[in-house]
């Protein structure tokens, strides 16, 4: 019996596949998805249900995990972006029940947001300590002034017939055509976008997330940029707190934390569209959209919420595992 050598072109084609599925594996389970749920309900391809998707699955999730993207890309994890999200929400329920301009309030907001990402970049970039740990210890300890705030947890709820119209605009208003909300998440997408691919600061960020080594000893301050990261990661985290609170009319304590696990689900789905496996801004709002159809279709299956998570999960580890063997094989091919 002989066996044939392959030839140059053969050889090569399980790499070509391997790189093919490593590549665009994320867009191949987008389009997977979004045909599975399409023949499950009919509901799904209405277009009031693809607008729910962006509006109330999409639009917070992606924002919180731009943020996450850039904490993973310094070469962390920002496990505080709900903490965030949630000092920006009292802030601005806060100053707006005392009859402060909306914008002002929404600014303070902002600023509540900064001090988060200011406190986790003294913990990194001042002390030393690791971003897991610096940030876990934010979440503890703002969950627990949360609770001193607010006697307990109790909602703070702006009267119905109080609610400026700045303050509802930024919930339910429209910008072009758009509703505030998405197109304020296009906005994030984009200076993001501008950011990693057109500034210097963002080389720098992904430089120290992939050779901090090499960075350190060019003689870049890396210390620096990662506390301006960080500061910056509880900035857009706040951005997503202002929305969901104008949207609510209300601030929960803790509420942000709903986000958290989703938006490193969703970044860590992204770095699959990278062939070095790299946190980007685009695979980011690609594994935001996938998690976004995913909770809606399930919701439209009506299966127990439980369920939903346990849908939710199987997937993130179905493509991170994929896009692990896929590269592991395009490597040993």
């Amino acid at each position: 019996m002989s066996f044939r050598t392959p030839t140059p072109a053969t050889a090569g084609l399980p790499r070509l596949i391997a790189g093919g599925l490593l590549r665009y594996g994320l867009i191949l389970a987008l389009i997977a998805v979004f045909a599975v749920f399409s023949a499950a309900t009919p509901t799904f391809l209405t277009l009031a249900n693809l607008q729910s998707i962006l509006v109330n699955n999409f639009t917070l999730l992606v924002i919180v995990s731009i943020a996450m993207t850039f904490a993973v890309a310094s070469g962390g994890i920002d496990l505080s972006v709900g903490t965030a999200m949630d000092f920006a929400s009292f802030a601005f329920v806060s100053l707006v029940l005392t009859g402060k301009p909306v914008a002002i309030a929404a600014l303070a907001g902002l600023a509540a947001g900064a001090l988060v990402g200011a406190f986790n970049a003294f913990l990194i970039s001042g002390i030393g300590v690791s971003p897991f740990l610096a940030t876990l210890g934010t979440l503890f300890i703002g969950r627990s002034v949360q609770q001193l705030l607010t006697n307990g947890g109790n909602p703070v709820y702006l009267p119905p017939n109080g609610v400026p119209d700045a303050f509802r605009f930024l919930g339910h208003g429209a910008i072009a055509g758009f509703p505030t909300p998405l197109a304020i998440a296009i906005v994030v997408i984009a200076a993001a976008a501008v950011v990693f691919a057109r500034t210097r600061f963002g080389r720098v960020i992904l430089s120290i997330g992939i050779q901090p080594g090499v960075v350190r000893y060019s003689g870049i301050a890396a210390p620096a940029h990662v506390a301006v990261t960080f500061i910056l990661v509880g900035m857009i985290a706040a951005i997503a707190g202002l929305i969901l609170t104008a949207t609510v009319t209300t601030y929960i304590p803790s509420s942000g934390n709903a986000f958290l696990l989703n938006a490193i689900g969703a970044t860590f789905i992204g770095t699959t569209l990278s062939p070095l496996g790299r946190p980007n801004v685009g695979g980011t709002v690609l594994g935001a959209l996938l998690l976004g159809i995913v909770a809606n279709g399930l919701l439209l299956t009506d299966l127990n919420f439980y369920w939903q998570q346990v849908g939710t999960g199987t997937l993130i580890f179905a493509v991170l595992a994929l896009s692990f063997i896929n590269r592991k094989a395009a490597g040993s091919v």
